[in-house]
């Protein structure tokens, strides 16, 4: 059984697409991964290059919205407002949902990482975010040294009645396993935006929950 969100943004699961840092062909990559079937987009770049990031994140936002496709800001807050993004993902050093909620609006997809820890998911699910993201499951090679989760926590986690993403090192061979304990979306960095066709790359995934049922 699907879990839902109260976002009227936010898709039932798929394929959750992050942006690998600065590229120069990253507008035309992320358009190839939409073309795909990525239902979510997540502008990820760690860089401080402000300028840039809120141009690229604005295009991104447009390009989103052509495809009819959530458009989510890691990190950024601000940045997400600033660019009327349709939601914002936060790591346990970042923003606090309050805060997230107040400024970008009850319809916004706000996602938060858990990481390996149900206690953290059951808290941060009681304060009302829209999907909550697990992993790594697998050697990411984004971040070699993030905590591991594992299925059975997924399995655990299904229980809190939100949106679960993984997350890690996850590959459209890796994936089913995830789906079947209880992703309704898996996350995905090199495995798309690092393949040599990343349209190809995404559909891979994407056919993995059509075929689901």
């Amino acid at each position: 059984m699907h879990r839902t969100s109260k976002c009227r943004g936010m898709p039932l699961r798929g394929l959750y697409a992050i942006t690998d840092g600065p590229r120069a062909d990253l507008i035309d990559a992320c358009a190839a991964v939409l073309r795909g079937g990525a239902v979510i987009l997540q502008y990820r770049d760690k860089t401080t290059d402000h300028a840039r990031r809120r141009a690229e994140a604005s295009a991104l936002a447009n390009l989103c919205k052509r495809h009819a496709v959530a458009f989510i800001v890691n990190d950024d807050v601000a940045l997400a407002a600033d660019i009327n993004a349709d939601g914002v993902h936060l790591g346990e050093d970042d923003a606090d949902i309050a805060t997230a909620r107040e400024r970008l609006g009850e319809a916004a997809i706000i996602g938060v990482s858990c990481y390996d820890s149900i206690d953290r998911a059951r808290e941060l699910a009681g304060a009302g975010v829209d999907y909550l993201a697990f992993g790594a499951f697998f050697p990411s090679p984004t971040k070699p040294h993030a905590r591991r989760a594992t299925v059975e926590l997924l399995g655990a986690a299904t229980t809190l009645g939100v949106p679960l993403v993984a997350i890690g090192g996850i590959t459209a061979d890796n994936a089913p396993n995830l789906i079947a304990a209880g992703a309704d979306f898996v996350a995905a960095i090199s495995a798309v935006f690092g393949a040599p066709d990343p349209a190809c790359a995404a559909n891979r995934f994407a056919k993995l929950f059509v075929t689901r049922g």
